[in-house]
């Protein structure tokens, strides 16, 4: 009896139980999901929410990964860095199109070193007033701010942060003459808001809603061009007598350049069946965002249009952090 084919089949057979192995090991690798923001952020609450549901899309145990500072720019580094095995991930905010423009240097090309995935959802800002001041719209409050030169003070979180911009915007699109005022986050911003410290600002709809209702705050206008959900009786700032502004903050989901297409449709899928879970669905109605279908086909040609409509905006309001 020749052994050689038994020989054979016994190789073959190991070959194959080894490989089988190296698949489930691969399988079994957990994902690092980087949110470049603080436990807590909007970001990390959705990364959190749809983590359970993605691992189980995908194959991977996702782990999210707080990587905090400098506007994001080291977690984002981290992810531009990592093997393109998609194993690491980034869930990133609007603040990846405005740090090009307020840092210096930046370890990374904002466009060029990622792969963008999907953008997920959009975080409507609302501009909200201390109710001693004697304005209930946006008309009023252009009207006051006219008659007032450089009398109104408006509150952000920061140089350069998507509230800061949001104000900006305004004062472009309006032509009136107010001071900003950086606060080192939201939460004291809110705080002199209510007190009249700041007189106005903008914030996200699911961090003054409470206010707004309790009527420690009043809200003129939202940024977004449709009305938000969790304020609907409030109008657009659009709708409010200044037809050319539209605001708001977005979260996506990106990966590291040259991500092959085959994982970036796998993740796309992955995320989209995790958004829907009801857990998921859950918290995005809680921080009240407005989710999107922004796939891998369409999400690169959106980076490149919020680049420059952030870029041109940090310019004019003349915001530097280093």
């Amino acid at each position: 009896m020749n052994p050689l084919p038994s020989r054979r089949a016994a190789l073959a057979a190991l070959l194959a139980l080894g490989c089988a192995a190296s698949v489930h090991a691969q399988a079994d690798k957990p994902l690092r999901l980087i949110v470049p923001l603080a436990a807590g952020s909007t970001v990390d609450a959705v990364a959190r929410a749809i983590a359970p549901g993605f691992g189980k899309a995908t194959g991977h145990p996702v782990v999210v990964e707080n990587i905090v500072g400098a506007g994001g720019i080291p977690g984002t580094t981290q992810v531009t860095k990592a093997p393109r095995d998609g194993l690491t991930l980034g869930m990133i905010s609007s603040n990846h199109v405005i740090n090009p423009g307020i840092y210096k240097t930046i370890p990374y090309d904002s466009l060029k070193d990622i792969t963008p995935i999907a953008v997920l959802a959009t975080v409507p800002l609302v501009l909200v007033v201390n109710p001693a001041l004697p304005v209930k719209s946006v008309p009023e409050l252009v009207a006051y701010a006219k008659a007032n030169p450089g009398k109104l003070n408006y509150g952000s979180a920061g140089n350069g942060s998507t509230l800061h911009l949001a104000g900006e915007l305004l004062v472009s699109e309006t032509g009136i003459d107010m001071k900003h005022v950086p606060y080192r986050g939201t939460g004291p911003l809110i705080t002199d808001l209510i007190g009249g410290q700041v007189q106005l600002g903008f914030v996200s709809v699911s961090q003054v809603g409470p206010q707004v209702k309790a009527g420690a705050l009043r809200a003129l206008a939202v940024s977004t061009p449709a009305r938000s959900p969790a304020l609907p009786d409030v109008p657009t700032v659009a709708e409010s007598g200044v037809p050319k502004y539209s605001f708001d903050a977005w979260i996506a989901l990106i990966g590291p350049a040259g991500l092959p297409k085959a994982i970036v449709d796998k993740d796309y899928a992955a995320v989209r069946s995790a958004m829907a879970a009801p857990e998921a669905q859950g918290v995005l109605a809680a921080q009240g965002l407005t989710v999107l279908d922004t796939g891998p086909d369409v999400a690169p040609a959106f980076f490149q249009s919020e680049l420059a409509k952030h870029q041109k905006l940090v310019k004019q309001s003349g915001a530097t952090l280093d």
